[in-house]
């Protein structure tokens, strides 16, 4: 071919070129030498080649497109590229340190842990995005110039489905709770709101390491002022309720563990306020705990003491979450030696022999027989005669299972309640019906427990 081009840069187009010309020449030849041919044959040649010709052309306009583009890409000025994305801005944002990013890729980054500056590692002193219009405006700019579709801000939405809009009265409110009190109280019902409604409201939280702290300012202030607490509760109900809803989402639940005032403040709501906001607070705390390094903040910083302080007073709006909460921290073998220390076997086991929430808290006390200072008051406080008549009465296979774990772990522990289960035994056969009808590990703590009985009994005949 004479000219090199895109078409030359298919084999297989050049390889079905070259075979159809070579026969059109030899057809050719063959006419001019009065051969027999089938024109047909030459006629569909033809055809064939017209068509890769059309392929040619098609192929040929589609790269000047792509090598247009491009060349537009290569045109656009380095200030209109994002520096992590290297594509041109839809919504340029400004970070502390002042360098502008294309707001979805900075997100991102700052969403994975990251809190220096990508292109100068600096620390950054906070992680709010402010909006870089002059960068925009000149972005619009070139794009008309150069006809390209210039990027609708206002419609533009991040991968969250936030708006501009969005973005700027969160701000507004955020300012609100740093305003008078009546403004205040109208922030923190709106949040509220919109963070029990809107999961992308809650993310926004973890954008700024000020905006938590800025939440909780008023409760800050307030904290240790109990002549005018009380005037406040319904502020600090809805900004105990807005921590819950933010902590909801799991990219916050670290930074908000980690924000000094924040668990200070759950406790503290924990001992005053609403009986909804202690709950809430029970519940965020309850939340919170899904993570284990959050499980040792809040152990560390005595959540326990008030959690299982309002566990004692029984209010059944707080029960179940406060239940929840001690649970999940208990789950940390430091945090089951605090709550022991703080009383908890006893509130704990007065509640079940009061037949409250039965299933939770005989869930939490297997889990603190695992410490030997919790197995020694259970003895003391009369767990043996409770466990047993709940493993008569109950139908729930769990509650067995657990009852007959800690049995199991008490009286291997001390001799002395060998007897009650002796005298258990004897008059229901409790032991024995669970040895067969129980859970796997039912029936293995059962079983070990009727091993030891038989062999006593053995003893005592032999002897």
């Amino acid at each position: 071919m004479a000219k090199s081009g895109v078409f030359e840069r298919d084999p297989v187009m050049v390889a079905k070129a070259i075979e159809l010309k070579k026969e059109l020449q030899r057809l050719v030849k063959a006419i001019v030498e009065e051969d027999d041919v089938n024109l047909d044959s030459m006629e569909q040649m033809l055809f064939a080649l017209k068509e890769l010709k059309l392929k040619k052309n098609s192929v040929s306009n589609l790269n000047v497109n792509c090598v247009n583009n491009i060349s537009n890409q290569e045109m656009v000025l380095e200030e209109f590229k994002c520096p992590l994305s290297k594509e041109l801005m839809r919504d340029p944002v400004i970070i502390a340190t002042g360098q502008t990013y294309d707001r979805p890729f900075i997100q991102r980054w700052l969403k994975a842990g990251n809190r220096t500056c990508p292109q100068t590692q600096q620390v950054l002193s906070h992680t709010n995005l402010t909006p870089n219009h002059l960068i925009r405006k000149l972005i619009s700019q070139w794009c008309k110039n150069h006809g390209v579709k210039s990027p609708n801000s206002v419609q533009y939405t991040n991968e969250e489905g936030l708006t501009e809009a969005d973005r700027g009265h969160f701000l507004s409110l955020l300012n609100k709770i740093s305003s008078s009190l009546s403004e205040q109280k109208e922030a923190a019902k709106e949040l509220r709101l919109l963070t029990k409604r809107m999961p992308s409201f809650r993310a926004l939280f973890g954008e700024s390491l000020d905006a938590i702290p800025q939440l909780l300012s008023p409760l800050s202030q307030t904290k240790c002022e109990t002549e005018t607490e009380e005037v406040h509760l319904d502020l600090q109900e809805d900004l105990i309720t807005t921590l819950l809803n933010i902590s909801i989402h799991d990219n916050n639940k670290k930074l908000v563990a980690e924000t000094p005032t924040v668990i200070p403040l759950l406790i503290h709501a924990l001992k005053s306020g609403t009986i909804e906001t202690r709950s809430n607070s029970a519940a965020t705390l309850f939340t919170l705990s899904a993570l284990d390094s959050n499980k040792e903040i809040i152990g560390k910083s005595g959540a326990l003491k008030p959690l299982i302080e309002l566990l004692d007073e029984g209010h059944p709006l707080a029960m179940k979450d406060v239940a929840s909460a001690i649970f999940n921290l208990c789950i940390l073998h430091e945090n089951k030696a605090r709550a022991v220390r703080d009383g908890g076997v006893q509130v704990i086991l007065k509640k079940i022999v009061s037949r409250v929430h039965v299933d939770e808290l005989l869930s939490i006390l297997a889990m603190l027989s695992t410490n030997q200072r919790a197995v020694e008051e259970m003895g003391e406080l009369g767990a043996v005669p409770c466990l047993l008549s709940i493993i008569r009465e109950t139908s729930c296979a769990r509650n067995k299972e657990n009852c007959i774990a800690i049995l199991h772990i008490i009286c291997f522990s001390d001799r002395s309640k060998w007897k009650a289960m002796r005298e258990e035994e004897s008059t229901y056969r409790t032991i024995s019906q669970l040895a067969q009808n129980g859970t796997s590990r039912a029936k293995r703590k059962a079983s070990g427990i009727l091993d030891r009985l038989n062999r006593a009994v053995n003893l005592t005949h032999t002897a």
